[in-house]
C-alpha cells in the first residue's frame, strides 16, 4: 500500500504531462496549417463541420482558434514594442539620407544649369558671327530664299491658300511633331509644325493623300497669342512641351531632346525678334522726320500748338521701361502659374502708372494687349469660381478668387458666381445627407448643414463684398432661394411622409431655432420659412383634425354612457396627472370611490386628443394659420357638442340622462374655458368663436329639454 501510494503521484504528472504535450502539439499543426500558403478557409469548415461530433467539438475548436489568435496578437505586440527602437532609427536615417538626395539633386541642377548657361554663351557667339557673316555675303537673298521655302512647303498643306497674302511672312523652322492629349497624355494625332516669322501653323497628316499634299490645315497662332511652357520628363512621356491659349492648351512631342531643345530656342527666338521688330516701327512712326517743326511753334497761328500735341503726347509717355515692356508676357506666366493675385497686381500697377498719362497710340497698343490678358485671367478666375470646379473647402476656398476679380472692376460677376457656388455646395450637401429612419434626427443634421452653410456664407459675403453694398440685395435674393430649397427637403421629409403631427411640430420648431440664429448678422428668414412653409402646416393640421373627428365618432357609435372603471389606483393617478398637464386642474372634483371616474371614457378621450391638438398647433402656429387653426378648434369640438346634444334628446333614462349632464357640465365649465385660455395665450388673442360656440353650449346643460327642438 505504501508503495502504490507513492506511485500514484508520479502516475497523474506524468499523464499531465503528456496531455500538456499533446495540445501543444496540436496547437502548432493548428498554427502551420492556418499559416500554409495553400489554405482554404471553405474546405476547411467543410471538413471540419464533417468530422466533429456535435456542438461540443465545434466549440473546442472555437476556442483553440481563439487561442491561437490571442497568441498571435501577444507575439506581435511583443515584436513590436523589441523592434520600436529599430523603427525610430530607420526612419531618422532614411530622412537624413533623402535630406541628402535632396542636397545631390541641387548640387547637380545647378552644375546643370551652369553648363547650359555657358553652351547657349558659345552658341549664342558662334550664331551671331555666322549670322553676321551670312547678311553681309547675301544681305537680299536670305529673305527671298525663305520666302520661297515656305511657299513650297505650304503647296503640300490642303487649306492654307492665303497664308502667303501677308506681305513678309517667311519660315524660320518647321518639322514633324505627335500630339498628345492634355487631360489623359494619350495620343491623339501625327502633326507638322510651320514656324514663321509672325505666327505658328498646324497641320495634320492626310490619311488619304492626293498629289503633292500630304497635310491638312488645323490652326494658326498668333506668336503673341501663346505660351510655351517645357514639360518635364516622365518616362515614357518625355521630350514634350505645352502651348497655352488660354483657356486650351496643346502638348507636343518631338522626336527626340535634341529636337525639342531646338523648338523651344527657336520659338524663344522668334517671339522675342517678332517683339523688337514691332518695337523698331513703332518708333520710326513716332519720331517726326520733319525737321521745321520748331519753327512751326513759333507761328501765331493758335492751330499750330494742337497739331503739335499727338507728337508731344507721345514723347510724354515713356513706355519703354523694362517691366511695361514685358508686362504682356508676365501676364502669360502668371495666368498660367496660376499666380491670380501677381497678374492683378501687374494690371494694377500699370493703371497707377498711365493713369494720369495721356492717351495716345503707343498706349492704345499697350491697352489692347492687356486688355487680352485681362480678358483671359478672368476666364480662368470664372472657371475657378464655377460649380464644375471641387465645392470643398467652404465659402473661403472662394475668397482668392473672388478677391481678384473684384479687384478687376468685376463685382457684379463676382458675387453672380460666389452665390451660385454656394448655392451648388449646400445642394450638394443636403443630397449627400443621409435619410435616417428617425425624422427628427433627420431634420436635425439638415438644419445644422443648412443654416451653418448659409451663417458661413453670409460672413464670407460680408467680408468679400465689404465696399459692395450693391450686391447685398443679390444676396437676399439667393438667400430665399436657397430657403426654398430647404424648404423641398425639409417638406419631403417631414410633410410628404405623413408624420404625426407632434413630430411635425418638434420639426418645425427645430428649424425656427436654428432660423433665429441668422439674426446674429442682420439676416431674418423667419417670415420667409414660414410662408414656405404654411401651405404644408395647413395640410397637416387639416389632415390631423379628419383624422380625429372620424376618432371621436367612432367612439360616440359605442357611446353607452357609463362611469370610467380604471381597475388600479396606480392607473387613477395615472389619468389624474394626464388631465391636469392638459390643464384641468378641477378633475379631481369628477373622481368617485375607489378607482371610478364619473366621466364617459368617450369624453376622456375625446379632452386629450383635442387637448394634444391644441398643442401641436400653437408650436406651428403663426398669424397665416390663426383660422386654419382656430375653424379645426371649432369643428373638433362641434363633433362633441353635437354628440352630447343628441345622447340628451335621445335618451329616456333619467339615471342616464343625469350622467350625460355631468359630462355636458364637464364639457361646458371645464373643459371649453381651458381651451379658451389656452389658444388666447399662445395665440396672444381671444378666440370669438370658441366663445360663441361655448355659449351655445350653455342651453345643453341649462335647459336640457330645450335641446329637443334642436337639429
Amino acid at each position: 500500500m505504501y508503495i502504490n501510494q507513492k506511485k500514484t503521484p508520479f502516475f497523474f504528472i506524468r499523464r499531465r504531462h503528456l496531455v500538456t504535450w499533446e495540445m501543444a502539439e496540436q496547437a502548432n499543426r493548428l498554427r502551420k496549417q492556418l499559416e500554409s500558403a495553400n489554405f482554404d478557409p471553405q474546405n476547411y469548415v467543410k471538413h471540419l463541420s464533417q468530422q466533429s461530433d456535435g456542438d461540443r467539438d465545434l466549440q473546442e475548436h472555437r476556442q483553440k482558434i481563439q487561442t491561437l489568435a490571442d497568441e498571435t496578437a501577444q507575439n506581435l505586440k511583443k515584436n513590436v514594442y523589441k523592434n520600436y527602437r529599430q523603427f525610430i532609427e530607420t526612419a531618422k536615417e532614411i530622412s537624413y539620407l533623402e535630406s541628402e538626395m535632396y542636397q545631390l539633386s541641387h548640387i547637380l541642377t545647378e552644375q546643370k544649369s551652369i553648363m547650359e548657361s555657358i553652351t547657349q554663351s558659345l552658341l549664342s557667339t558662334d550664331k551671331d558671327e555666322t549670322a553676321k557673316e551670312m547678311l553681309a555675303a547675301f544681305p537680299k537673298d536670305t529673305e527671298e530664299v525663305k520666302q520661297r521655302t515656305l511657299t513650297t512647303l505650304l503647296e503640300k498643306v490642303e487649306g492654307c491658300k492665303n497664308i502667303m497674302d501677308t506681305p513678309g511672312r517667311y519660315l524660320v523652322y518647321n518639322g514633324d511633331l505627335v500630339e498628345y492629349d492634355v487631360d489623359n497624355m494619350a495620343q491623339l494625332q501625327k502633326v507638322h509644325a510651320f514656324l514663321m516669322n509672325d505666327c505658328l501653323l498646324i497641320a495634320t497628316w492626310l490619311a488619304n493623300r492626293h498629289g503633292t499634299v500630304k497635310y491638312k490645315y488645323n490652326a494658326l497662332y498668333d506668336l503673341e497669342s501663346f505660351a510655351i511652357v517645357n514639360v518635364k520628363d516622365h518616362p515614357p512621356m518625355k521630350d514634350m512641351f505645352k502651348i497655352l491659349m488660354f483657356p486650351e492648351s496643346r502638348i507636343f512631342q518631338a522626336e527626340n531632346s535634341k529636337i525639342k531643345k531646338e523648338w523651344l530656342e527657336i520659338l524663344d527666338e522668334t517671339k522675342k525678334n517678332k517683339v523688337t521688330k514691332e518695337k523698331h516701327k513703332k518708333e520710326e512712326v513716332e519720331v517726326p522726320n520733319s525737321p521745321v517743326r520748331p519753327e512751326a511753334s513759333v507761328s501765331t497761328n493758335p492751330f499750330d500748338d494742337k497739331e503739335a500735341n499727338p507728337f508731344d503726347s507721345e514723347e510724354a509717355v515713356d513706355l519703354s521701361l523694362e517691366w511695361i515692356q514685358e508686362l504682356p508676357e508676365d501676364l502669360d506666366v502668371c495666368i498660367a502659374q496660376r499666380d491670380f493675385e501677381g497678374g492683378v497686381d501687374l494690371v494694377d500697377k500699370l493703371n497707377d502708372y498711365l493713369k494720369d498719362q495721356p492717351v495716345n497710340l503707343r498706349v492704345k497698343n499697350l491697352r489692347v494687349k492687356v486688355d487680352e490678358r485681362v480678358r483671359q485671367l478672368t476666364e480662368v478666375l470664372v472657371f475657378e469660381l464655377s460649380p464644375d470646379r471641387s465645392l470643398r473647402g467652404g465659402p473661403k476656398a472662394t475668397r482668392r478668387a473672388v478677391s481678384q476679380l473684384i479687384r478687376l472692376g468685376q463685382p457684379t460677376k463676382a458675387c453672380e458666381l460666389f452665390l451660385k457656388n454656394r448655392a451648388a455646395a449646400v445642394q450638394t450637401a443636403i443630397r449627400q445627407l443621409r435619410i435616417e429612419g428617425a425624422t427628427l434626427l433627420y431634420i436635425h443634421k439638415l438644419c445644422n448643414i443648412f443654416f451653418t452653410s448659409l451663417l458661413e456664407t453670409a460672413k464670407e459675403f460680408e467680408m468679400d463684398f465689404a465696399g459692395n453694398t450693391g450686391c447685398y440685395s443679390a444676396f437676399v435674393v439667393w438667400s430665399r432661394s436657397s430657403m426654398k430649397m430647404f424648404v423641398d427637403a425639409f417638406s419631403g421629409q417631414v410633410f410628404d411622409s405623413k408624420e404625426s403631427l407632434s413630430t411635425a411640430a418638434e420639426c418645425v420648431k427645430v428649424a425656427k431655432e436654428h432660423c433665429k440664429q441668422l439674426s446674429e448678422i442682420g439676416l431674418d428668414l423667419t417670415f420667409t420659412l414660414q410662408s414656405l412653409l404654411v401651405k404644408d402646416i395647413k395640410s397637416a393640421l387639416q389632415s390631423y383634425k379628419e383624422i380625429i373627428i372620424e376618432a371621436t365618432k367612432h367612439r360616440n357609435s359605442e357611446e353607452m354612457w357609463r362611469k370610467m372603471n380604471l381597475m388600479t389606483p396606480e392607473a387613477l393617478t395615472k389619468l389624474k396627472e394626464e388631465m391636469c398637464s392638459c390643464g384641468m386642474s378641477s378633475f379631481s372634483q369628477y373622481t368617485g370611490d375607489d378607482c371610478w371616474v364619473n366621466l364617459s371614457y368617450t369624453l376622456v378621450a375625446f379632452t386629450k386628443q383635442m387637448m394634444a391638438f391644441l398643442e401641436e398647433g400653437l408650436k406651428l402656429y403663426f398669424p397665416e394659420l390663426h383660422m386654419v387653426l382656430l375653424e379645426s378648434l371649432r369643428e373638433i369640438i362641434l363633433v362633441a357638442v353635437q354628440h352630447v346634444d343628441y345622447s340628451l334628446r335621445c335618451e329616456q333614462e333619467a339615471e342616464k340622462k343625469a350622467f350625460i349632464l355631468q359630462n355636458a357640465s364637464f364639457l361646458h365649465d371645464t373643459v371649453l374655458p381651458v381651451v379658451e385660455k389656452r389658444f388666447e395665450e399662445g395665440v396672444g388673442k381671444p378666440a370669438k368663436q370658441l366663445q360663441d360656440l361655448r355659449k351655445s353650449a350653455r342651453t345643453i346643460r341649462v335647459n336640457p329639454d330645450s335641446t329637443m327642438s334642436q337639429v
